[in-house]
């Protein structure tokens, strides 16, 4: 099978991440174990916006969900399960808690003529501001405090066993999920489904019109998009060690909407670059520049989109492509 320039790319940043820990010292290891929930996260918005067309302004709703969904399970806060505290069924939980929500999120937003443009993405804005209110008066989730003390993954299958607190394990299974999971949306993508998600994005009504049921192909890749994005927040809050109510509000929906942009939305593993390297740059620059910072974020937020449509990283995979290759403007 002939790879593309994409997929090299893919290759090379994940043999360059493997091979990383051998020179990098033990603190960057241990913040790129955390960028690369983020990276996940990225990807999974690249997933609906890039391939479909479907600008979620809301999404961090869905990594909130994944992440509180986690927490309570291996704090054994499940009601009638206080004895649970399985790793393992967190992570369940979190992946179908956060697609359920993504599921009927699309089918509110697609049912009759379906919601389109900015008007789907002021009512996931809407959402996420509903969501992060709820996280923030429920004393079940903490309330405003939010819930501290969140376990580390644990090997054994109710909470016992090894507790991985170490950077260089957590660095390779959070990049091994992420390998993982880019793989597995980039073969579907190369199959019917990304072919029918592609044509949506492009003509919707062209669709309609061959006969494609455009509002249960749209549903099901925003349930896929949302079980990711709690995958992704899960994987956060078993190495950060605490779910806030700004997990699931706007704020981090704006903020994984600025590394897709900057990365690259039309590619899963530009997009995955792009919040990799926001990350890395906020927590060398951060202290530098203090109040500086969000507007130095915006200019770069505002270039990528005016000068580089496809990302900086989207932008150079294009121009690495033969000229003969490149998918037409």
């Amino acid at each position: 099978m002939r790879l593309t320039m994409t997929d090299r790319v893919a290759v090379a940043a994940l043999v360059l991440f493997v091979l990383l820990p051998l020179v990098a010292g033990s603190g960057l290891t241990a913040d790129l174990a955390i960028y690369f929930a983020y990276a996940l996260f990225a990807v999974s918005l690249a997933f609906v916006w890039g391939q479909a067309g479907l600008l979620s302004l809301g999404h961090g709703v869905f990594f909130g969900v994944g992440a509180y969904g986690m927490s309570l399970v291996t704090l054994g806060m499940i009601p009638g399960l206080p004895g649970l505290h399985s790793t393992w069924v967190g992570l369940v939980v979190a992946v179908v808690a956060s697609g359920l929500a993504a599921a009927v999120t699309g089918v509110l937003c697609f049912a009759g003529k379906g919601l389109k443009g900015a008007f789907f993405g002021i009512v996931t804005l809407a959402i996420a501001f509903i969501a992060e209110r709820l996280a923030t008066s429920s004393t079940w989730l903490g309330g405003l405090n939010g819930l501290m003390n969140v376990p580390p993954v644990t090997l054994g299958l109710n909470g016992e066993g090894r507790a991985i607190f170490e950077a260089l394990p957590l660095y390779y299974i959070s990049l091994g999920v992420l390998a993982a999971v880019m793989a597995g949306l980039s073969w579907l993508l190369a199959g019917r489904f990304g072919t029918l998600l592609a044509a949506i994005r492009d003509n919707e009504l062209r669709i309609w019109s061959l006969g494609a049921d455009v509002r249960r192909i749209k549903i099901q890749a925003y349930a896929l998009s949302g079980a990711v994005a709690g995958l992704a927040g899960a994987l956060f809050v078993s190495q950060f060690g605490f779910a806030a109510p700004s997990l699931i509000g706007f704020s981090l929906s704006l903020d994984v909407l600025i590394w897709v942009a900057i990365g690259g939305r039309d590619s899963l593993i530009a997009a995955a670059l792009g919040a990799i390297a926001v990350r890395l740059l906020e927590s060398r620059l951060a202290d530098l520049l203090g109040p500086v910072w969000p507007l130095v974020l915006g200019l770069l937020f505002m270039a990528s989109v005016i000068f580089f449509p496809k990302g900086l990283f989207g932008s150079l995979i294009s121009a690495l492509e033969p000229r003969g290759q490149r998918p037409a403007p």
